[in-house]
């Protein structure tokens, strides 16, 4: 994806190499659900989805096949068995030599510019990243597959199955690097006139840099990536003078895919003071911290 790893774009979930009913990712983390065949890169949210996010061909090869029509809509939007063997949503299948293939799903409707029998070069754009199919948040399934069995390109095909093995990785120096294992990350941080609704934090709400003495509220949310049962987010609004305003710590209750959270504080009697406002977050797993984030807003 013509993204940046970290800021732009964040990996989600990895392959499953855990063969029974219970989930690894390849460092025996919880990453991953059970039997997933890919590596799932996402945006932040819709609004990054919209503004359009190219997928290109990994390595060269030949489109076997491509679906372009299916809508972008979260499958909790949908229907049950809406996407009934359509799971993959609008995808490009691209083959390549040694009986190896690989699989682009989730892509934006209308976005795939490639068609069967196409010959594709490395960095070549195959579509945009979109919310087609099994999903609820917009991103690129990335499947590679040998001889019709899935392999983890983060630790190669020939290595002995399970967890935790070293392995022989498929990616680039480079790509590996930017690419590199992280266990949760902060999608989105900043200031609101008042909390947001679900629909908005979903579609990506629109942060300020400032706001007037008469704003409703101050509001400080935040939405962060792969969270997991026991995690800890612990958020803090903080005057200009450095008086704590609001804190709010809350607890995970059970794995999510992402978690939004605000803190805020309504208008006082008179309007807000001018100045320099900070919002404090942080994501602690097992007493040890995760991500952390420092924003600041203007009153003026």
């Amino acid at each position: 994806m013509r993204c940046e790893i970290g800021r732009d774009c964040f990996v989600q979930n990895y392959v499953d190499a855990d063969p029974t009913p219970d989930r690894k990712d390849y460092t025996c983390g919880p990453f991953t659900y059970d039997g997933h065949k890919g590596t799932d890169i996402r945006v932040p949210d819709l609004a990054a989805m919209q503004r359009g996010v190219t997928v290109v061909a990994a390595a060269a090869g030949t489109v076997r096949a491509i679906r372009d029509e299916m809508p972008d809509i979260s499958i909790r939007d949908q229907a049950p068995g809406a996407v009934a063997n359509r799971e993959a949503g609008n995808a490009v299948v691209v083959v390549h030599p040694g009986g190896w293939e690989a699989q682009y799903s989730h892509l934006k409707r209308g976005s795939v510019v490639v068609k069967p029998g196409d010959t594709v070069a490395v960095g070549q754009p195959l579509g945009q990243i979109g919310l087609s199919g099994n999903t609820e948040f917009p991103h690129l399934h990335f499947e590679l597959r040998r001889n019709g069995q899935p392999v983890d390109p983060f630790v190669g095909p020939d290595d002995p199955p399970g967890c935790g093995q070293t392995g022989t990785p498929l990616w680039s120096k480079a790509a590996l690097q930017a690419l590199a294992y992280r266990p949760g990350a902060l999608l989105a941080a900043g200031f609101l006139p008042g909390p947001p609704t679900e629909a908005a934090a979903r579609s990506g709400p629109a942060l300020a840099d400032s706001l007037p003495r008469s704003a409703p509220a101050l509001v400080f949310w935040t939405d962060t990536m792969t969270v997991l049962a026991g995690d800890t987010i612990a958020q803090r609004l903080l005057g200009p003078d450095g008086a704590e305003l609001a804190k709010s710590d809350i607890r995970v209750e059970r794995p999510r895919a992402n978690q939004s959270a605000f803190v805020g504080r309504k208008q006082p009697q008179g309007g807000w003071p001018q100045g320099r406002y900070v919002g404090e977050y942080r994501l602690t797993r097992g007493g040890a911290t995760v991500a952390e984030a420092r924003r600041t807003l203007t009153v003026d």
